[in-house]
């Protein structure tokens, strides 16, 4: 069946080379069970491809209606490395492992088979497969409890009798120099696979007397449990997904509804959601601690080199703007929000912050020279406009290449670029329009703050000391 698979593929254009790994690794590591095969597809440079322009998803998919018609196999589609994570996470190779845990296997494969068809009506949903838990070809010996009687016999005895013929027995040791092999015993091949020679095999009685074993038993083929799984010392099915052109997060809540309304859980069992949308869990709770410890330790640094809350606060103004602007071009590019994307935010939020402190920091020193309000925020403003722009140009700029990557490891660079361009153009704008015009109402606010304060101090000053000359009047 493989080396049909690899003709296949190498009839494609686009595919160079094809090769396969069955079974497991003699590492003891290796995630991988035996009856799974991979194949490797390495592909051609793309301007070799008959259509340059044409994606690797298009190439899948068109790859995908070809296999429809090797029967007897179930392909997923992946990267080996993510492969291998998935495995390794929940057991499963791909994106999505939907965990039904419960008792009855019977009942856990019907709602994974329901599941299967909520998941499969969920757009973005590809390779939605249930776990493979019966359909395993299994011989199943009934024996004749009361004629085994009557022949003095022991369903012990008569199972045995099938275990060595079939399984084998060791008779004995062979050894090639410091090496020893053991010898077993058993039926040969065609015998064991044909029920005619295996119901004739004889089974010896006590007075010497054999016995064919068709007298004593039944032989049928019967539909056995492939595999049985468990965890948390439960059982469980798994159901598995890719998703393709769209978000992970999107689609586990479009599923989960789904399965919530339409499929009716046995007794005693529930659903986990595994798999990378578990790795996307953890790490938005790991990022709602580490986001605000962040802009809390840049709002802490803004006032100790500013010297207040209000102009630091005028200056974290910036980061507002910025992310408005990082949200809305992954909505023009319709990208969805991703780990890669978050940390795109925390490095905006730096630039942005420090755009907006040269520019408070300029206007500041000028104030101190004596320069008037207004005179100072505009000679401010001109004098820090070239750093502003070349700041904001060279950081849009070296993160173009990464916001139009087509490569591996482009589904992580284009979001963090995509924020970080669309921020620095809104951040720009903020601290070369809008930050002047807050310096202005904070600054001005501040100095009549602090007439207001020296007025009051030089009132109290004054009246202390008409108290201190009607005291010393009195004394006198």
């Amino acid at each position: 069946m493989q080396r049909r698979l690899e003709d296949r593929l190498v009839r494609f254009p686009e595919v160079e080379l094809v090769f396969s790994k069955t079974g497991t690794a003699e590492v003891a590591s290796d995630p991988m069970p035996p009856n799974i095969s991979d194949a490797f597809v390495m592909l051609r440079p793309r301007d070799e491809w008959p259509d340059p322009s044409k994606n690797k998803e298009e190439l899948i998919s068109e790859i995908e209606e070809d296999l429809e018609g090797l029967i007897g196999n179930l392909y997923e589609f992946t990267q080996p490395i993510e492969m291998r994570f998935n495995e390794l996470i929940a057991g499963s190779r791909s994106d999505l492992a939907v965990k039904i845990y419960g008792n009855d296997l019977a009942q856990l494969t019907t709602a994974a088979d329901d599941v299967a068809d909520v998941m499969r009506d969920v757009e973005g949903a590809a390779d939605v497969r249930v776990q493979q838990v019966s359909g395993f070809p299994t011989l199943d010996i009934a024996f004749d409890r009361p004629t085994i009687a009557r022949y003095g016999l022991t369903v012990e005895e008569v199972a045995q009798s099938v275990a060595i013929a079939l399984g084998g027995r060791p008779a004995g040791l062979v050894f090639e120099g410091d090496r020893r092999f053991d010898v077993v015993v058993r039926l040969q091949d065609a015998t064991r696979n044909d029920f005619d020679q295996l119901g004739a095999l004889p089974i010896v009685l006590e007075n010497g007397v054999t016995v064919p074993l068709r007298t004593l038993a039944d032989f049928q083929v019967v539909d056995g449990l492939a595999e049985v799984r468990r965890e948390q010392g439960r059982r469980l099915v798994i159901v598995s997904a890719n998703v393709r052109e769209r978000d992970l997060g999107s689609f586990v809540e479009e599923a989960q509804a789904g399965v919530a309304a339409q499929v009716d859980l046995p007794p005693a069992s529930f659903i986990e959601w595994g798999g990378q949308y578990q790795n996307l869990q953890e790490a938005q709770a790991r990022l709602a601690i580490v986001v605000p410890v962040c802009f809390a330790l840049v709002l802490l640094l803004l006032f100790m080199a500013l010297g207040g809350w209000v102009p630091a606060l005028a200056v974290f103004s910036a980061i507002p703007m910025a992310l408005a602007g990082g949200v809305f071009a992954l909505a023009l590019r319709g990208m969805p929000f991703s780990v890669s994307a978050a940390v795109g935010f925390i490095a905006l939020s730096g630039v942005a912050v420090l755009n907006g402190l040269v520019m408070m920091t300029a206007i500041r020193q000028r104030l101190e020279k004596g320069m008037p309000l207004d005179e100072a925020i505009a000679d401010g403003a001109l004098a820090r406009l070239r750093p502003v722009l070349m700041t904001a140009l060279v950081a849009s700029l070296g993160f173009v290449p990464m916001a139009i990557a087509t490569g591996t490891g482009a589904e992580v660079q284009r979001p963090l670029a995509t924020v970080v361009i669309g921020g620095l153009i809104t951040a720009t704008a903020l601290t070369l329009f809008v930050l002047p015009a807050i310096a202005r109402l904070v600054l001005h606010r501040s100095d009549d703050e602090r007439s207001w304060r020296e007025k009051w101090w030089d009132r109290l000053r004054r009246n202390v000391t008409r108290e201190e000359r009607r005291e010393l009047k009195d004394v006198t």
